[in-house]
């Protein structure tokens, strides 16, 4: 039996389903309600006549039938996907929708300044943004590409520098420095009231170090323990602790002397921010774009 217009829509739903294993994941990345698809799915599960996913309250999974038809599809829809998006070589303005995975400092650091002039240049493209510290299969969960530091970046991906690579200090605020006093070497951090550093992975971050060119971490004490920079922001400022971050992030503060830096002798450098994508998929014309604009601009050099 041929597939009708309403099999194709459908079959683009159940693959969105089948990438994410979640309906409402599933329906951000197709821009249809989590009721929507479980509605649509049913219908085409009746019209095929086989249940295509075992669905639970905490899962959901595709059955023997439903991973039968992913195999079939899968290909042909990423080859109808990558067939439009080459009409953008055609269009007079570049169209088209991104969803990109964005490690949070990179959204203020290196997305900010970039995206006022990408929205004037190219106003039909649309980009999601997701910014969170956690790592994420970017292919699984439906996204384009991600942009993280780079000594992050999974190995089985194409990776494109997008930054120079970035200084690493301590920074606290006067009103702390007045109370503790100021330490001259790492090991005296033991003895400060330190911002720790949950990375996306869940552990916490050992502080690095470069003395004579050879660099070492330090495990801090912590007795607030944060995952996103701009909480730790508010801490310092407001004179609670210490707190490790790339130089650009604090540069703001220490110009107006809200903050101050301590150990610069031992500040060490490590990989700048990269935009990652897999191999298998054509770059959109979008994502190159915006690349590109990052590299003509260089908000934190290159």
């Amino acid at each position: 039996m041929p597939a009708s217009r309403s099999d194709v829509a459908d079959f683009t739903y159940f693959l969105a389903i089948a990438r994410h294993a979640n309906f409402r994941l599933a329906g951000l990345e197709v821009g249809v309600s989590a009721s929507g698809l479980s509605h649509a799915l049913k219908g085409l599960e009746t019209r095929l006549g086989v249940r295509l996913f075992n669905r639970t309250n905490r899962s959901v999974t595709l059955t023997a039938a439903g991973e039968q038809l992913h195999a079939a599809i899968s290909k042909p829809f990423e080859a109808i996907g990558d067939a439009v998006e080459s009409l953008n070589l055609y269009r007079g303005a570049p169209a088209g929708r991104i969803r990109i995975n964005v490690v949070a400092d990179a959204v203020t650091l290196l997305l900010g300044p970039v995206l006022p002039t990408f929205a004037e240049r190219y106003p039909d493209i649309e980009l999601d943004i997701v910014a969170t510290n956690r790592m994420v299969d970017i292919v699984g969960e439906g996204f384009d590409a991600g942009i993280r530091y780079g000594g992050t970046v999974p190995e089985d991906m194409i990776a494109q520098r997008l930054s120079a690579d970035l200084r690493w200090v301590v920074a606290g605020a006067p009103a702390y420095f007045e109370r503790h006093g100021i330490p001259t070497e790492p090991d005296e951090l033991r003895d400060h009231c330190c911002l720790g550093v949950r990375l996306g992975n869940g552990s916490i971050y050992r502080w690095e170090f470069e003395r004579e060119g050879t660099e070492f971490a330090v495990a801090v004490p912590s007795r607030i323990t944060l995952n996103e920079t701009s909480a730790m922001l508010v801490m310092a400022l407001g004179g609670v602790g210490l707190m490790y971050a790339t130089e650009p992030l604090v540069a703001p503060y220490l110009a107006a002397g809200s903050l101050q830096l301590v150990l610069r002798d031992f500040a060490t450098s490590g990989p700048g921010f990269h935009l990652y994508y897999s191999s298998r998929r054509q770059v959109p014309t979008a994502l190159r774009l915006l690349a590109d604009l990052i590299r003509e601009m260089q908000p934190l050099g290159l």
